[in-house]
């Protein structure tokens, strides 16, 4: 199996998300990093526009940052009560497919949401996991010489009047939903949070077959390296 470190990063605003993201995997691709990583973490309110957006799915810009990134997909929402996940995985360890990593990485939030009794589900034709025809979760990657980052969001006690400012990943008439709304539960006594975050750790334990490390909690960027 392979070793995944997990860092629960709390709150780390979107410039810097991305450039330690970046910087993790330039690590990994040069050997400077031995191991994976999921960087679980919220942003402040902030918009992204993927490698195909269109500015006419960015309906309301003002009052908020706006970034263009690599990854691929449109325009989605990243905010306060989503868990964003941001794999750096050398995919020469799994499978160097694309196609595999898409379809993993849905399988994961798939297996979290159904420790946390909610059905989830593909919708063919897209990318993402759904629940109840409405969508959950939202996914976009960058992959560089096998190395994966950007990765996914799922929401958990998100405002979901945030959408409005976008017409989500694209995908004109599509209602977003929450872990909240839907009324997910998981089975422990903790907060929502902690038992998505535990949810999703274990979807991707048995989604990915990885053995997740002892979780490091960091409040600020920082690259672990090995030597």
């Amino acid at each position: 199996m392979n070793a995944l470190e997990i860092i629960q990063a709390g709150t780390v605003p979107y410039a810097e998300a991305l450039e330690w993201q970046r910087e993790l995997a330039e690590e990994r691709i040069a050997g400077r990093l031995s191991h994976d990583v999921l960087l679980l973490l919220e942003h402040p309110p902030v918009v992204t526009l993927g490698r195909n957006s269109h500015a006419a799915h960015l309906l309301e810009p003002t009052g908020i940052e706006v970034f263009e990134v690599e990854r691929g997909g449109d325009v989605t929402f990243h905010g306060p009560g989503q868990l964003v996940g941001y794999p750096i995985l050398d995919l020469r360890s799994y499978e160097q497919d694309l196609h595999w990593y898409l379809r993993t990485l849905e399988q994961a939030l798939i297996e979290a949401l159904a420790i946390l009794d909610i059905p989830a589900e593909r919708h063919p034709g897209f990318t993402g996991v759904w629940t109840r025809g409405r969508k959950i979760a939202s996914i976009g990657i960058h992959v560089k010489q096998w190395v994966t980052w950007h990765g996914f969001a799922l929401n958990v006690t998100t405002d979901l009047a945030h959408f409005d400012r976008i017409v989500p990943c694209g995908i004109q008439s599509v209602e977003m939903t929450s872990v909240e709304r839907e009324g997910g539960r998981g089975k422990g006594e903790g907060s929502l949070w902690d038992e998505t975050v535990a949810a999703v750790i274990r979807g991707f334990d048995t989604a990915f077959t990885v053995t997740a490390q002892a979780e490091s909690t960091r409040t600020l960027p920082a690259v672990t390296t090995s030597a």
